[in-house]
């Protein structure tokens, strides 16, 4: 029998925490969250909670985790696109369609009880979390920014009732095997021609005070019509200037400015992360900081993170100018590739900047959707 449990007390969470560290222990293609980053889900002033709810789940069979399962009430988001749903996340589970069905339905009755009328995800409070199931590159290692999931998960979410709503593809990206010049004679004459100019910064804290508050602006303008964006709280600025300094180079971050000092463009690459968090599970040991250390200094993979573009530039090119950039970060002694992390598959002006390089689609994941029949009925 299959026993759904909200999860409340100290061991319940520790459950729901550890669950998928247990499952994938040892498998090379799955890279841990921070520990003790999760752990502040369970905090009442974590902090997306001053725009969503949250309710969390573990599913057991005679006492032993055997599935868990988050729901997110994102206000923000609903607000913004005037829709009544509900998001799925933290969603692992063995391979058992009865364990999958019995998570499910709870998080469909709470979306109920809260009046909504759809659940859609893997999506998490934000896009700054992870998002999407893994359809397709099971046998590749995962990005920080990303969640591993074992090829059978999406049987289980599609015997459930939910179909495929939106689908991010992801690449190696590596630079061309004969480098002509093009690009680089493309982005000095697009810099020239809209009087644009590089942003300086002296290091990582003046990077910071100088572009932190336009650059959230600006995420929040470029990203506005983006699936699953919500804009930018106080916390989740925080988080991100945290993150910043602890894992940015400022030789991987570039800044373009117009004549009058305004942020045009800003992209954000980070070292992979990947093999130094593995062997603690998330955990920051010592022996963890010293690899995360190693990686950001001399990194073998870099991640691209945010990149955002001022949307009156959206259609002058200034693509080739963030290639470059990218190009130039490439060819550093020790990177091998680049990863893009998640792309919509619709959004073909970041589809065709691949293009200029030598890539390898190597990932896709997707994000499903289910109308719920009560609220059909109602």
């Amino acid at each position: 029998m299959i026993e759904i449990k909200e999860v409340k007390t100290a061991k319940q969470q520790k459950e729901f925490l550890t669950f998928p560290l247990k499952m994938y222990r040892g498998n090379p293609c799955f890279v841990p969250p921070l520990y003790g980053d999760e752990k502040k889900i369970f905090r009442s002033d974590y902090l997306y909670y001053d725009t969503c709810e949250a309710v969390y789940y573990n599913a057991y069979r005679d006492g032993k985790p055997v599935g868990r399962i988050s729901a997110i009430l994102q206000k923000a988001s609903n607000e913004k696109t005037g829709e009544k749903r509900i998001r799925f996340t933290r969603f692992d589970c063995i391979n058992d369609r009865e364990v999958a069905k019995a998570l499910f339905d709870a998080i469909e009755d709470w979306a109920l009880a809260k009046g909504m009328d759809t659940v859609c995800g893997p999506l998490g409070f934000s896009d700054l979390e992870r998002e999407g199931l893994l359809v397709e590159g099971f046998d590749q290692l995962s990005t920080f920014e990303e969640q591993y999931n074992a090829d059978y998960y999406g049987d289980l979410i599609e015997y459930c009732g939910y179909s495929k709503e939106v689908d991010w593809t992801e690449s190696k990206i590596m630079p061309p095997d004969e480098d002509d010049g093009t690009l680089e004679k493309m982005a000095d004459f697009l810099m020239k021609r809209y009087n644009l100019h590089y942003g300086p910064a002296k290091n990582k804290r003046d990077f910071i005070k100088r572009y932190a508050d336009p650059f959230f602006k600006l995420i929040d303008e470029a990203y506005d019509g983006i699936y699953g964006t919500v804009p930018f709280t106080d916390g989740m600025k925080k988080m991100i200037i945290d993150n910043f300094m602890l894992v940015i180079d400022l030789k991987h971050v570039a800044v373009i400015l117009d004549e009058n000092d305004e942020l045009v463009c800003l992209g954000l690459c980070f070292p992979s992360m990947s093999r130094a968090l593995q062997p603690s599970g998330g955990k920051l040991t010592p022996p963890a900081l010293i690899r995360l250390l190693k990686a950001i200094k001399r990194p073998k993979i870099i991640d691209l993170g945010l990149i955002a573009v001022k949307p009156e530039y959206f259609n002058r090119g200034i693509s080739s100018v963030i290639s470059w950039e990218l190009l130039k970060m490439l060819k550093n002694d020790g990177v091998e590739y680049a990863e893009t992390n998640l792309n919509l598959e619709t959004n073909h002006a970041i589809q065709n900047q691949w293009k200029r390089f030598k890539s390898v689609r190597h990932k896709r994941r997707r994000s499903y959707v289910k109308k719920l029949k009560e609220a059909e009925n109602a």
